[in-house]
């Protein structure tokens, strides 16, 4: 790109190669240097990301104005082509830096470089296709692309955990309208995987049996499924936090994005789709939402080999117009109180 940042595309099969000379980002742009910093939280044994130059960052622009639309009619954006499938680049205003190689951070109270990586991932050049109305094509696409990017940046030195996401809707928070989600590469492990994995280990080392095949089994015997395919299965959590809150595991054990096979792809595609549309069909709207992937960290001593990919989404909406606050004892305490039974969530979606 015209500041240095990187871009990749991601085309259906069979797509005739593109032209290097309709890739050029002719826009004047400054380089990219955010200056993020990690400052360790010790009562909480948490890492805390600084990150100030992000408040820049552009904040609802409106249609005729989105950078992530294809460059056309004059018009220069994030995208220098005048269509495309799927794209991948680094955050013009990341969370933290892109520098490969910096040491790992060491718990301390001295503020350190918050090296790592941020990616954005368009999923489609059409502005008003949400995930949930892509073709299965396109999914299948995008998760090639997450595949793709995961593996590619779990190999930089220095990343230890990545994250892809989506965040969705104007009540998630979402600056930016055009159909697209992030990939974090964090320099440390974060927060929810790093509690999960320790869960897990302490379970096999009580049991010898691994956390996560035991849950998915016992949700697949259970009232909560709601759609279910030969290599993947949806259901409610029975301790969901949130109002609206799905599961995604697929059968066979598997550690991350890029070890899916060709038939958990595939069925994916399709099982996902199906998944955002009940979603959506829920209350009679498109529901705001946060998809995100939990894969393996990058390093075994962070307990990748007990590791299993799943997706999660959840969202904040309890009722048509009615949203769920993280208030006094969910932000303040870190206690969830749920409003609704994850079982009567999963009866209406699957009746959906």
């Amino acid at each position: 790109m015209a500041d240095g940042r990187e871009i990749l595309w991601f085309d259906d099969p069979g797509r005739a190669p593109r032209d290097p000379a309709d890739l050029v980002d002719r826009r004047d742009l400054p380089r990219v240097e955010p200056a993020s910093q990690l400052r360790y939280d010790a009562l909480a044994g948490e890492w805390v990301t600084m990150a100030a130059h992000r408040q820049d960052r552009t904040y609802k622009p409106p249609a005729d104005q989105c950078p992530l639309c294809p460059s056309r009619d004059g018009r220069l954006t994030e995208v220098p082509s005048p269509e495309y499938g799927v794209v991948a680049f680094e955050n013009r205003f990341p969370s933290f830096g892109s520098a490969p190689g910096a040491p790992l951070p060491e718990p301390g109270p001295v503020p350190q470089a918050a090296s790592g990586r941020c990616e954005v991932v368009c999923f489609t050049d059409d502005h008003d296709t949400p995930f949930s109305r892509l073709t299965p094509a396109r999914a299948r696409l995008v998760l090639e692309a997450w595949a793709d990017r995961t593996a590619e940046l779990g190999a930089r030195p220095g990343v230890r955990y990545v994250f892809p996401f989506e965040n969705r809707g104007a009540e998630i928070g979402v600056t930016l309208a055009h159909p697209h989600g992030q990939i974090y590469a964090y320099p440390y492990v974060p927060p929810f995987p790093q509690r999960m994995l320790a869960h897990v280990a302490a379970h096999r080392e009580a049991t010898g049996e691994n956390l996560f095949d035991t849950l998915l089994a016992d949700e697949r015997a259970g009232e909560r499924v709601v759609v279910a395919g030969e290599h993947w299965t949806a259901f409610v959590p029975q301790a969901a936090r949130w109002p609206v809150e799905v599961h995604l595991y697929p059968h066979r054990p598997t550690p991350d994005l890029p070890a899916l096979d060709e038939a958990q792809r595939e069925e994916f595609a399709h099982l996902y789709l199906d998944v955002l549309r009940r979603l959506d069909a829920l209350y009679d709207d498109e529901l705001p939402y946060v998809a995100g992937w939990n894969q393996a960290p990058v390093l075994e001593s962070d307990g990748r080999s007990d590791a299993r990919l799943h997706l999660r989404v959840h969202s904040i909406r309890r009722a048509p117009g009615k949203i769920k606050y993280l208030a006094g004892s969910e932000s303040g305490a870190g206690a969830f109180i749920s409003d609704v039974l994850p079982e009567a969530v999963a009866e209406r979606l699957r009746a959906l």
